[in-house]
């Protein structure tokens, strides 16, 4: 017959983690004690039952926000109607721990009605796992770490388990935790983050509205936000995983050699970039065009770079150097206003006194031509070969591409004016000189 020596050895340690919950099962079994208090467990579950069925109609009425209403508390009012799954495993759990001082204090032990309190707070954590968390990456770290640590508790085996992980250490050079440390670390960490990432969102929408500020402002104020939750979650970060933020010292001289020799480029973009904010002479709408040939309307600026879209849907990513050190033409979309020309020509039969008489007011006459800071005006550009050239000059609120298509209206409108007056737009032509005789046909 075989013994316990003769089994594997996570079979026998299996075997003697289970050998004490086995002994204090079976006492409790046979224990009249243990019966009085698993019938006090009962009733607590039956009382908090019918109070849940009380309460929760009237919960509902007094949270519901009316059907209009908008605004942090009705948002808070629907997060707390959230929470309703909950209120039978809380009642539960609270009338639990009253039985269980009563008990104490009358009995002098308590041990199977604990337990069932631990049970209902399981309970608790798993509705609230499983029936409040929206977010999938909380629901995540609730079914696969929340629960388990939950159930470790409820067995009375999370308090030895947690003893054993922080005797066990891990040293990296002059750093040195237990691996409870890391662990804690870790879910901290994703917690931590998972926050600044929605606190980010929050503040950055939030800055946003803020339309008395200047589209640069804004810009600035959200990667300032961003930077200082971001700093602080990594700080505190560092504190819940017990490691010495002086030791951060040697990883911060690393990273200074690091941008010294290689990330030069980056602190660079990262420098221009804040520049760029601060001096608000381009920001988000303007449309702008740089010396390399670069052209489009700045849609988002990051902390490396901005990002160009074109008219033609392509995006362009320009990093924010390229705005400090080379020559860049701002159009400047944001309602400021930009000259624009269309040349034609006329025959060299025709009047050309007249001919600004007859453009101008057609050119005027275009809903979108502006009469400030100046009118259409019609110079005369030269003599060509074929006629004589003429350009129209007009302003316009605006970029002519895209969306807009100025100067294909202004031209619709010096055919039209031109054909009603019976000016003749020229073509080239072109005279053959024969030198010698044709030959004859036979």
């Amino acid at each position: 017959m075989a013994t316990l020596d003769d089994m594997p050895q996570f079979v026998q340690n299996l075997l003697l983690w289970a050998k004490p919950v086995a002994d204090t099962a079976m006492e409790w079994l046979v224990s009249p004690a243990a019966w009085s208090q698993f019938a006090l467990l009962a009733v607590a579950f039956i009382i908090a039952t019918l109070m849940s069925r009380r309460l929760t109609p009237l919960i509902t009425r007094m949270l519901t926000p009316p059907g209009d209403a908008q605004g942090l508390m009705a948002q808070a009012r629907l997060l707390l109607l959230g929470l309703l799954p909950l209120v039978l495993p809380l009642l539960a759990y609270g009338l639990t721990a009253i039985g269980e001082e009563l008990t104490r204090s009358l009995f002098g032990s308590g041990a199977v009605i604990a337990f069932g309190k631990r049970v209902f707070l399981f309970i608790a954590i798993r509705a609230f796992v499983r029936e409040v968390l929206t977010d999938p990456f909380l629901r995540v770290l609730g079914r696969y770490i929340l629960i388990p640590i939950a159930a470790l508790y409820t067995l009375g085996a999370l308090d030895p388990l947690m003893l054993r992980l922080s005797e066990t250490m891990i040293e990296l050079g002059n750093i040195r935790f237990s691996v409870l440390s890391l662990i804690r670390g870790l879910i901290a960490g994703s917690l931590l983050f998972w926050l600044g990432g929605w606190s980010n969102r929050q503040s950055a929408d939030y800055i946003q509205k803020q339309k008395e500020l200047r589209p640069a402002t804004r810009q600035l104020a959200v990667k300032a936000a961003e930077i200082a939750i971001f700093g602080a979650a990594f700080l505190l970060l560092m504190s819940i995983m017990g490691i010495d933020l002086t030791t951060i010292a040697v990883l911060g001289g690393a990273l200074g050699v690091g941008i010294g020799l290689g990330l030069q480029q980056i602190a660079a973009n990262f420098v221009s970039g804040v520049i760029l904010l601060v001096e608000g002479q381009t920001t988000v709408g303007d449309y702008v065009e740089l010396d390399g040939g670069e052209a489009g309307t700045i849609v988002k600026m990051t902390a490396r770079a901005c990002i160009l879209e074109t008219y033609d849907g392509k995006w362009i990513v320009v990093p924010n150097e390229h705005f400090i050190t080379t020559r860049v033409v701002n159009y400047s979309d944001q309602g400021s206003a930009n000259r624009y020309e269309a040349a034609f020509s006329v025959s060299y039969d025709t009047d050309i006194n007249t001919i600004p008489g007859l453009i101008e007011p057609a050119v005027e006459a275009l809903p979108f031509v502006l009469s400030a800071p100046e009118g259409p005006d019609c110079e005369l550009r030269g003599f060509g070969d074929s006629g004589i050239d003429f350009a129209i000059e007009y302003w316009v609120s605006g970029i002519d591409d895209g969306k807009n298509k100025y100067q294909s209206q202004v031209l619709f409108a010096i055919w039209n004016a031109l054909k009603e007056a019976g000016v003749e737009i020229p073509y080239p032509h072109r005279v053959v000189e024969i030198r010698r005789a044709m030959p004859k046909l036979t």
